[in-house]
């Protein structure tokens, strides 16, 4: 379970956002909420929160207006949006919903089986996009001559690989226990050929 979970509520309606309140901080979450769209796509951009839960029809920006400035500006950790609207679930809304980016829907009168069901959900999803990052950040290194698996399933060297994914080159040198262990017996045994080829050449 991803921990510290912040939940972000966006409702303008003062009864359904205290209710909000109050039953996702019973349930252990990190909660803050905004009556407008406008200050919660604000808080967003610096709080990042894992979860939203948002009203439909807000003030100034609504509900996918905010859902799509939100999954336009995510680049790395992903956030569950909750749409809550009083309208009707039809193809039409879910379609136009969908489209901006809604990952699940709370229809109004809410209850708090309604909100526990859904942040189960939302956890659960969280939790296996987390892990799928972490796989993709694994690096497939072949274990003996130190290739590794582009995306293409080619092999290529590894500092070849980093450079087309960071733009960052490497310089080589010779750790310590490298210097000892590799690069002073292969000196010794040239300085031995040298001698010994010198020693044979005619006076």
């Amino acid at each position: 379970m991803i921990s510290d979970l912040k939940v972000h509520i966006v409702e303008d309606d003062n009864t359904t956002r205290r209710l909000l309140e109050n039953i996702i901080s019973v349930l252990g979450y990190s909660v803050l909420s905004y009556d407008n769209g406008q200050d919660a796509w604000d808080a967003f951009k610096v709080e990042q929160p894992q979860i939203v839960i948002s009203d439909w029809m807000l003030p100034g920006m609504d509900g996918l207006e905010l859902c799509r400035a939100l999954r336009e500006s995510m680049t790395k950790n992903y956030t569950y949006f909750v749409l809550v609207t009083a309208q009707k679930r039809s193809q039409s809304n879910l379609e136009v919903a969908i489209g901006a980016g809604v990952d699940d829907f709370l229809k109004k009168p809410i209850s708090s089986e309604e909100i526990w069901n859904r942040l189960r959900v939302a956890e659960r999803i969280l939790n296996f996009t987390h892990q799928v990052r972490r796989l993709e950040s694994l690096i497939p290194i072949c274990c003996y001559c130190k290739k590794v698996r582009n995306d293409g399933d080619l092999w290529e060297q590894i500092e070849q690989y980093v450079n087309e994914r960071t733009g960052a080159d490497f310089t080589h040198s010779v750790c310590p226990q490298c210097l000892e262990k590799h690069v002073r017996p292969q000196m010794e045994s040239y300085k031995r050929d040298l001698a010994a080829k010198k020693a044979g050449e005619p006076k």
